[in-house]
């Protein structure tokens, strides 16, 4: 019962992974990119690299916390949001239907603004204050996450900040983001920010928190043999929650 995330390996040796911060390592690798093992029964990795899943967690309830959930909770944490404060995702997919709930569970108001039916009535379901399309409006918000890889969405999210808010981008590729207009984006000390893969620190807290707080993903499980339907189906918007590659079907 050991799980391989993204990250795979860091130098370990450079300024960056000597302050706790191996995500931003230059020679750092992931697994699916670098190396093999995202499609596969079986993956070799550095040990140091992996996570022993807790018995109390099933297979398929661990998976989307190697990637998504980690993703999705160094997003939170960059977000900087205050305790209580008010949080908005912008996209509703694997790793914010994740974040949504570690959000909520500590006290915050979570407002999401995506275009898909389904996932807005999965973040009322799991206890968003409010789901909209984009375009409506949200309250002024502490924090933001941007998880669709739009970058008008970015503009549209640091709009919707208050003073001092913090919009976090999480996603590895975003489009063009548009002009920004000073006053309405960034004036009153608004900050925005990116999200860089993860540390294994994080992966720990998420383990931990997921325990503690009663973390549940929405999963869409798949046969190894369909993925390609799963990735179709996550292209078209038709999986709730997460897409799960289950090796015992």
């Amino acid at each position: 019962r050991v799980g391989v995330p993204w990250l795979r390996s860091t130098c370990g040796r450079c300024r960056w992974c000597r302050a706790g911060a191996e995500n931003l390592c230059e020679r750092s690798r992931y697994t699916g990119w670098d190396a093999d093992g995202g499609y596969a029964e079986y993956a070799v990795a550095p040990a140091a690299y992996t996570y022993r899943i807790p018995d109390s967690l099933e297979p398929l309830q661990a998976a989307p916390l190697l990637c998504a959930g980690i993703i999705g909770y160094r997003a939170l944490r960059r977000a900087a949001l205050p305790p209580g404060g008010r949080l908005g995702l912008y996209g509703f997919g694997a790793s914010a239907h994740l974040t949504a709930q570690i959000a909520i569970r500590q006290g915050a108001e979570v407002h999401v603004v995506t275009r898909g039916e389904s996932a807005r009535r999965l973040a009322l379901d799991l206890g968003a204050a409010s789901a909209v399309e984009p375009g409506r409006a949200v309250p002024p918000l502490d924090s933001a996450i941007v998880f669709a890889p739009a970058g008008e969405v970015v503009r549209d999210a640091l709009a919707d900040l208050g003073a001092a808010g913090t919009c976090a981008v999480a996603g590895i590729h975003l489009s063009d983001i548009p002009p920004l207009d000073y006053q309405r984006h960034l004036f009153r000390e608004r900050t925005l920010t990116s999200v860089t893969s993860n540390t294994r620190a994080d992966g720990v807290e998420l383990f931990r928190l997921a325990g503690r707080l009663g973390i549940h993903a929405e999963v869409t499980p798949y046969a190894m043999s369909e993925a390609d339907r799963a990735l179709a189906d996550l292209a078209a918007d038709r999986v709730r929650g997460v897409a799960v590659l289950d090796m015992t079907r």
